[in-house]
């Protein structure tokens, strides 16, 4: 556990400190689980110091009452400053995951020293909200599963767990992994302080001022890595970062949705590990 301006976050790490940093950034309502220990085991042994951590309303770490989020979407990019901060880490490479790829936008727009590289996945250059005009919507499939979905009794563990899969369910490709979405969601569910502000909160957090127009001034060497059947955010929303983005370069994941699923967690650490060194 580490505070940062007073906020009490859960952290943990993976491999030799004095190798490069490589900050992992989760989604919406995701706590550290998201990021599982086998990939980032594979990334460690890469060559890299790995480091997960819950966001605010996630897993250990500091939770607001369901419904009353007391921070922003800035204030989460600045809590992984003093994530780094922790860890006497001055930059580091960054992987974000849908909204964790908003909190590495954001850092490398406005802390651009802290940033070596820049890895997106599955994300969009806008934060919660109506997609701009010139990007898609969330797709058909995903509308209708949210609409069947009834939240669950926050008190029935077995009630919340099986909310929680067919969550990963309805944003995944083929093949779903059931059991390893089961086993993912378990441990976030036992290790949670308050799964219901988890899943609440992240979504209703003030998303500040849009950066999409700033995105021209990223500078650090950064790869867009998105699911080719993204229902949650469609992959014209990658195409859109490759354009705003200077030199980014983007990778399509053919059967993959909004996910990074077991049978890839090889490839994922072996591109995210190239990129970082050797981003051209």
């Amino acid at each position: 556990m580490i505070e940062v301006d007073g906020v009490s976050l859960c952290v943990e790490s993976f491999g030799d400190p004095s190798r490069p940093a490589l900050l992992l950034l989760a989604g919406t309502s995701c706590s550290m689980d998201w990021w599982p220990e086998p990939l980032c085991d594979l990334l460690a042994d890469r060559g890299f110091f790995v480091i997960r951590y819950d966001q605010r309303d996630s897993g250990r770490s500091a939770h607001d009452e369901p419904g009353k989020p007391s921070y922003s979407l800035p204030d989460l990019a600045i809590d992984a400053l003093g994530v780094l901060d922790a860890h006497d880490v001055e930059t580091a490479h960054w992987v974000g995951f849908s909204s964790g790829g908003w909190v590495s936008q954001l850092a490398a727009v406005h802390s651009p020293s802290r940033v070596a590289s820049l890895t997106l996945i599955s994300t969009r250059p806008t934060g919660h909200g109506p997609a701009d005009p010139d990007l898609p919507e969330v797709a058909e499939r995903l509308l209708t599963a949210w609409e069947s979905a009834a939240e669950p009794d926050w008190d029935d563990h077995d009630a919340v767990l099986a909310y929680l899969v067919d969550s990963e369910r309805s944003l995944a490709g083929e093949p779903f992994d059931e059991a390893a979405a089961t086993t993912m969601c378990g441990k976030a569910l036992r290790r949670a302080r308050d799964m219901q502000a988890s899943v609440t909160n992240h979504p209703m957090a003030d998303q500040g001022p849009r950066w999409r127009e700033l995105l021209h001034r990223v500078s650090a060497p950064t790869l867009v890595l998105h699911g080719a059947v993204d229902p949650l955010f469609p992959v014209d929303n990658a195409h859109a970062l490759v354009a705003e983005i200077p030199g980014a370069r983007m990778i399509a994941l053919p059967g993959v949705g909004h996910e990074i699923p077991p049978r890839l967690w090889k490839d994922y650490a072996t591109t995210i590990a190239d990129h970082a060194v050797s981003p051209s």
